[in-house]
């Protein structure tokens, strides 16, 4: 999948702003990274990474 990155930007720049918001606390933050960290280590990596690449390309598929 060629926007990995791009997508990974977007989430950390939107956890960004979300925790300079104060609508998300910076620890609430932290946890949310770690646990993305964890999870890209787990078994359930696969299936995730499927996931997103089904729905990315559902929403190219759209023609507004």
């Amino acid at each position: 999948m060629t926007i990995t990155v791009p997508l990974v930007l977007l989430l950390g720049i939107s956890t960004l702003l979300l925790v300079r918001a104060e609508k998300l606390s910076a620890g609430a933050g932290l946890v949310a990274m770690v646990f993305g960290f964890l999870l890209a280590d787990s078994g359930a990596a696969p299936a995730i990474h499927h996931l997103v690449s089904g729905l990315l390309s559902d929403v190219q598929s759209l023609r507004l």
